[in-house]
């Protein structure tokens, strides 16, 4: 169980779619439908929170419940995403090859414990790498990135530049996660194209006949707290789906299941709302 301990001990340490509107979290209180099929998949898995999908055709959310949805938490390793734009953009990062050397010190899981290129670094969620890239990015220019991405709610200074995602008052609610991610996906952050196509293919999590699906995985403990995260989008032909799943395990709940139940959940509730079979 030594990933489980481990991320006790180290967690613990929407510009929108279209030029007719600013973000999508301006016009979601009227394009937000109740889905009880979204909250079944929640009470099967025996865990609390929300999940929240934006069919980008009909221009619709779909919620297991509305309590969660605008609630702000630590965004965890779902700020690889932001992270890792910033980046390349500030040139800390050059390509999906740069290499995080393993200074042999032992980490939090046993994974982490080589060199590892950029590409395996975010796909293994490895946070003494982000950290060492947050770390070379400095406060001033994340604070810079933050607000030209328009990514809201990060409390970032000298003090916690490589842990401000992971604990502390920085906070993102599964809304403003999605908004982020559409303005991602539809090339609306001011952002070079050579940064757009390293993300994409290295977000890429299941490719098979039927669909793509690309998106990350985040876990923070906040005051003893377990808060799971799976941020993404699915795409299905000429479709695609956004997605924002934050979870809390129940009282009933395996925590040896935890770090898989995030991006399972997920799964099921496009399967719960016919998106995928």
């Amino acid at each position: 169980m030594k990933w489980f301990y481990a991320s006790v001990v180290l967690l613990a340490l929407v510009i929108g779619c279209t030029q007719k509107k600013e973000s999508l979290t301006e016009e979601s209180s009227s394009n937000i439908r109740l889905e009880a099929k979204l909250q079944a998949v929640l009470d099967t898995a025996l865990v609390d929170g929300a999940i929240l999908i934006y069919d980008a055709q009909k221009e619709e959310y779909f919620a297991s419940n509305l309590q969660h949805i605008e609630e702000g938490t630590l965004p965890a390793s779902t700020y690889k995403i932001p992270n890792s734009i910033i980046a390349l953009e500030t040139g800390v990062v050059e390509s999906d090859s740069t290499l995080f050397e393993w200074d042999g010190e032992d980490r939090a899981l046993d994974i982490w414990e080589r060199d590892m290129v950029f590409r395996d670094a975010f796909r293994l969620s490895c946070v003494p790498c982000y950290q060492q890239i947050a770390r070379a990015v400095g406060s001033e220019r994340m604070n810079a990135y933050l607000r030209k991405l328009n990514y809201p709610g990060m409390q970032v200074d000298s003090t916690n530049i490589d842990l401000f995602w992971l604990q502390g008052a920085s906070k993102i609610s599964p809304l403003q996660q999605i908004d982020f991610l559409n303005r991602f996906y539809n090339q609306q952050l001011p952002i070079k194209e050579s940064t757009y196509s390293l993300m994409r293919s290295i977000m890429v999590l299941e490719e098979n006949e039927n669909y793509s699906l690309s998106g990350k995985t985040g876990w923070a403990i906040r005051e003893g707290n377990n808060i799971g995260w799976f941020v993404g989008f699915l795409e299905k032909q000429d479709e695609v789906y956004f997605i924002a799943t934050r979870v809390r395990p129940g009282e009933a709940f395996n925590m040896d299941m935890f770090a898989r139940i995030r991006q399972e959940v997920s799964m099921e509730a496009f399967r719960a709302m016919g998106i995928i079979e």
